[in-house]
């Protein structure tokens, strides 16, 4: 709303040009809106118990909607936004409680009764470190979770490089100990190849010992691999299937699917996580893994149906990465250093960004920069790799195993590497242009590095003149290392709109509510529906009527994905 010369409140709608000149500006949406709120005047329905509305001190619905439209004054607006919002995320809040009590009260799951010979033998004999404090807290989370005979729906959160994919081979050891199969789904076939490699040689010794069977499914899988292995999944024979979208495909058909683990999350539809779940005769428990630090009040709105587990430690050994922002100008500067850290035997990554609506001058950035760093860094003495998207999947592939392998010393890139590639040797990351990538991206890469326990550098590498926001967030970056923190930031920066694909999510679509700014109102909300739900978890007690009602109304005006983890 603004207030005109007469210090009266009007409302401002939004419109387009067509509309406008069809009459129907923001002051003609005004007239009919006055004249339709006049109309349904003791017509709008009541969704909140009487004793919320005396507790919370909220304005009446009937009222609220008026006084959005039609305020007396600025203290009625606030009130009505403020009952608006509240009505808001207390829906959200008591659609995700619900949905977790069916989840672990009443969904049946399949249950791993024991800890069996493979998952003791891995864990006595060839876990290659100890345990974290945290590591140890998330496995007796998941033990607890799989044992009890409802379904598991856990969020495991973790920093790059905290260690979830041992989490991930322990929870599918205990699953396949107890005559289950196992998926584990990832984004990228960069990604997939790397976890089957890695977890392949973490288990080589129970291969060897009890004939356990690991598999590979890309889209670049070929059709004689593919009949291989849907033959194998059939009979029973494959454990664990490791791959990408391509698991989803109707031809991949499980025998006995217990555990579903799904890595970067937020990478994923719905839709594509649905589909694993009709692979399976009971929902199988689903480990849902990602290393975007989630802030607080956007895990609580878009997971809040998951049990959340957090790995807050980093192993022993790593040293907190040191993040220096230099501009253009300091460039001579900083391919001294890189210079001195290859003659200390370590790797450099180099990353542009690229973005689809420049994406033609970004290719064009990445060949000059490539260009410029290959007569800095010449043959023989120095060797380079380059991945980008346009590359064929076998060349990016040979180009990253040369980096992986420590044949080359600099890797050139676009964010293609963004994920889960694990280079212990590599110590420095530079990132051109910082000041283009968001900051969760810019935390995500910089986890590229410090896999190793030498001391690892981030340098972001920005234009001479640079915006408010992005001053805030390469100065957030030097600032910390901490993922949560700088989510948090990001949030403020944002807004929640495209954190972690939260369009992804039905719930997130909010109208009024903020989620960086009405995080006590959140809590709040939350804090009530799970009492609500505490005393009364069918909505049945006369009290909740309207609360019931509205969610009926809900689930009619949108798809049901309420069964989806």
């Amino acid at each position: 709303s603004r207030i005109n010369a007469g210090n009266e409140l009007n409302p401002v709608y939004r419109t387009t040009e067509k509309l406008s000149a069809k009459g129907l500006n923001s002051n003609g949406i005004a007239k009919i809106t006055r004249q339709l709120i006049n109309e349904v005047k003791g017509g709008i329905p009541e969704n909140l118990p009487s004793e919320v509305i005396r507790r919370f001190r909220l304005m009446p619905r009937q009222e609220a909607f008026f006084h959005i439209h039609a305020p007396n004054d600025l203290q009625h607006l606030e009130a009505a936004k403020r009952r608006l919002k509240f009505e808001e995320l207390f829906f959200i809040q008591i659609q995700l409680a619900k949905q977790k009590l069916i989840n672990t009260r009443l969904e049946r799951g399949v249950v791993f009764e024991k800890v069996g010979l493979l998952f003791n033998t891995f864990f006595e004999k060839h876990l290659p470190f100890n345990l974290t404090g945290a590591q140890k807290r998330v496995m007796k989370e998941i033990r607890t979770d799989v044992a009890r005979g409802y379904h598991m729906n856990r969020l495991l959160q973790g920093d790059v490089g905290s260690g979830k994919t041992i989490i991930a081979v322990l929870s599918a050891l205990l699953a396949i100990d107890n005559g289950y199969q196992v998926c584990l789904m990832v984004p990228t076939e960069i990604l997939a190849i790397q976890h089957f490699e890695s977890i392949s040689s973490l288990l080589q010794p129970l291969t060897e010992a009890s004939g356990l069977n690991v598999k590979l499914l890309t889209g670049s899988s070929t059709k004689r691999e593919r009949k291989i292995i849907s033959e194998e999944l059939i009979s029973g024979a494959i454990d664990l299937l490791i791959g990408t979208h391509a698991l989803i495909e109707p031809t991949v058909q499980f025998a006995k699917l217990g555990l579903v683990i799904i890595d970067e999350q937020h990478r994923f539809g719905v839709e594509q996580r649905a589909s694993l779940w009709k692979k399976a005769i009971l929902p199988p428990h689903v480990l849902v893994m990602t290393a975007t630090p989630i802030p607080r009040t956007l895990a609580m709105t878009l997971y809040g149906d998951l049990d959340n587990s957090v790995i807050d430690e980093l192993p022993p050994g790593r040293k907190p990465i040191q993040t220096k922002w230099k501009s253009d100008a300091h460039r001579i500067e900083v391919f001294g250093f890189v210079e001195k850290e290859i003659k200390n035997g370590r790797q450099i990554y180099i990353v542009y960004p690229l973005i689809e609506e420049s994406e033609a001058m970004d290719y064009k950035d990445l060949m000059d920069g490539y260009e410029s760093i290959a007569r800095r860094f010449p043959l023989p003495d120095f060797r380079i790799s380059i991945v980008h998207g346009k590359m064929k999947a076998e060349e990016r592939r040979y180009e990253m195993d040369q980096f992986i392998k420590g044949y080359t010393h600099l890797m050139v890139a676009t964010t293609v590497i963004e994920v889960g590639v694990n280079v212990p040797n590599a110590s420095v990351m530079i990132i051109e242009s910082a000041e283009r990538f968001g900051l969760s991206q810019l935390h995500q890469l910089r986890g590229r590095v410090g896999r190793g326990a030498d001391q690892s550098y981030c340098i972001l590498i920005s234009g001479n003149k640079v915006s408010e926001d992005a001053r805030t967030r390469l100065g957030t970056m030097c600032a910390t290392n901490d993922g949560f923190e700088i989510a948090e930031v990001d949030l403020q920066l944002r807004g929640p709109g495209d954190i972690s694909g939260t369009q992804q999510s039905g719930l997130v679509n909010l109208k009024l509510a903020d989620l960086a700014r009405d995080q006590q109102m959140l809590s709040a909300a939350r804090e009530l529906a799970l009492e609500i739900l505490d005393d009364d978890p069918m909505l049945t007690a006369p009290a909740n009527i309207p609360i019931a009602m509205h969610l009926e109304q809900l689930k009619k005006d949108r798809s049901d994905w309420s069964k989806i983890s």
